[in-house]
Formats: structure tokens, C-alpha cells, sequence
């Protein structure tokens, strides 16, 4: 459903985005994780036809982003980083007007915006602007859906809003995607990288990997140890000199430390640990996070820059 080939996109001297290739399957909710300035939305902007190219190649749905963009514009439907709708006109205003500029109605499509907008319908007379995060995320998708695309392109949908918004908002993701949809979705946050059937983490520009989730997490290539310890950071200090260490990060009040396969048991980090005077610390054998194998493949994407 989406082809991307060798895609190159410069700003001056920042390089955007270097020569990626992806694919995304008919009716499949891929994520695009990454953090800010990794390149997620210069590469939807390409897809969206908002912005053009330095080279390589794009489609949706077998058309070309480039030459073809007036009927990708209608099969796709965009929401933007930004709150993009009108401020000054109502939530069913805002909805009339997107349904109108792709000759449809809200009648004719309420079936696919159903269960979203009926959230949001006691405000419909509310302006825009003065709704709330959560509020604004629902009528943005609803005015993406009304005209029945084949493809939805979201960038950093849940970015700012609270988390029982973000909790909503991939559920309806998901009932969404089992209509048929085809769905791609940026974010920063690891954690909604496990509710995508395939993701790709993206860093400066250069996707370091691209699988399933489970496939990425299973796939860890070193040991990953759980660390508890009452002293955060002179633990990760004593940590760092471990031999074959690889790194050590901080996960709220637990360590996550990696090491090279095989050259450790949790004992023998735990005996460096006192023999460095610290004590009362468990060390345990864990599986790996998203955000785990996002830290691994970066270390290992600067050390070949």
C-alpha cells in the first residue's frame, strides 16, 4: 500500500532523511518510532505530497507521490503534528467543511467516525480552539476519516495529550485498522511501538531497524540485566567500568544494564558490585524492551558515523 525507495531529503546541511526504503502492507497499522528530529515528518509530509524529494521514490496505493498527488490527496487521509483545523469554527463546522471539500457528507461516512465523534457531539457547537487535547486529537481524526481513505498518515497523534487520552485514542486506532485501513503512525513514546503489527526505528534521518515488535524485543543480540538499587546513579557509575559492559540506563528506579553475550551471570555482576562496596542490590535477567533495542541500535548507528 505504501512504497518508499531510496528516499533522500536534505534541509542545507541536515540530512532529513537517508535513502530509506519501507514498505506498509494493505490493511496493516505500522509504526514509525523515533524521536524528535529523527525524520518521521519529513518523510509523511513526502508521503502526504507537502514536500518534495531530493531523490528516490514514493507511492500510495501504486500511485507516485510526486506526479500523482491530486488523487493520493484523495485516498489518504492526514493528521498533522500540529492542530491544523479551523480555531474559529465549531467542531461540526469543521466536520462540514472537510466533508464538504472531498464532496461527501457526514451522513454518508458517520458509520467510520461513529464511535469517535459521538465523544466529542455534546460540544459540537464548541469553537475548535477551545477544546481540549484530547478533544482536539478526536474531531482532527474524525475530519481525516470523514471522506473514507484508504490510507490514514498520522504524525505524533498522542504527543501532548494525557495518558488515558493516548489509551483511547490507539483503541480506536485499532478498530479503525480492523476495517481495512491502512495506517501509518509516528511516535516517540516506545510503548505504543507494541501495539503496531510491523514498526521501524528511525534515528537522524536512518532506519536501524525495521520487523514486529516481538521479532525486535526476542531478536536482542546481548544480555540485559535488571538492576534494583536504592543509589540510582552511584550504582550506573560503578556499572560503567564492569567489564564488557556495553551501557547502562536509567528506567525510572531500576538499571538497565547490557553487557556482551555470555561474559556475565547475574552473580558475577553482583560480586563487582560489592566488591565495590555496594550492597542490598539485586540483579536480574530481563527481556528486552522497544526502547531497550532503540538504545542499542543507536549506540551502535554513531559508532559507524
Amino acid at each position: 500500500m505504501i512504497e518508499v525507495k531510496d528516499l533522500h531529503k536534505q534541509y542545507g546541511d541536515i540530512v532529513a532523511l537517508d535513502k530509506i526504503s519501507l514498505s506498509v502492507g494493505k490493511g496493516e497499522l505500522f509504526g514509525l518510532i523515533g524521536p524528535d528530529g529523527a525524520g518521521k515528518t519529513s518523510l509523511m509530509r513526502i508521503l502526504m505530497s507537502l514536500l518534495l524529494p531530493d531523490s528516490g521514490k514514493a507511492t500510495m496505493s501504486g500511485l507516485d507521490v510526486v506526479a500523482d498527488y491530486k488523487k493520493i490527496r484523495l485516498i489518504t487521509g492526514y493528521m498533522p503534528g500540529r492542530f491544523s483545523l479551523y480555531p474559529d469554527l465549531t467542531v461540526e463546522e469543521n466536520l462540514k467543511f472537510f466533508a464538504t471539500v472531498f464532496g461527501t457528507t457526514i451522513e454518508e461516512n458517520y458509520y467510520l467516525i461513529k464511535d469517535i465523534y459521538q465523544q466529542i457531539e455534546p460540544f459540537k457547537t464548541r469553537r475548535a480552539g477551545k477544546l481540549s487535547g484530547g478533544m482536539k486529537q478526536k474531531l482532527a481524526l474524525s475530519c481525516a476519516l470523514i471522506h473514507k481513505p484508504e490510507i490514514l498518515i498520522l504524525d505524533e497523534p498522542t504527543t501532548g495529550v494525557d495518558a488515558v487520552s493516548r489509551k483511547e485514542f490507539w483503541e480506536m486506532l485499532k478498530r479503525l485498522n480492523n476495517m481495512g485501513i491502512t495506517i501509518l503512525v509516528s511516535t516517540p513514546y516506545m510503548d505504543e511501538a507494541s501495539l503496531c503489527d510491523r514498526i521501524a526505528l528511525i534515528q537522524q534521518g536512518s532506519l536501524m531497524s525495521v520487523a514486529t515488535p516481538k521479532e525486535m524485543t526476542s531478536s536482542f543480540p546481548e544480555d540485559l540485566w535488571a538492576v534494583q538499587t536504592r543509589k540510582i546513579y552511584d550504582t550506573s557509575k560503578f556499572l560503567e567500568k564492569l567489564p564488557s559492559v556495553i551501557s547502562v540506563n536509567s528506567f525510572g528506579q531500576v538499571l538497565h544494564l547490557v553487557t556482551q553475550k555470555g561474559m556475565h551471570t547475574s552473580g558475577s555482576v553482583q560480586q563487582f558490585l560489592s566488591d565495590q562496596d555496594e550492597l542490598e542490590i539485586s540483579v536480574t535477567p530481563m527481556e528486552a524492551t522497544i526502547e531497550d533495542v532503540f538504545i542499542l541500535l543507536m549506540n551502535h548507528h554513531k559508532h559507524r558515523q
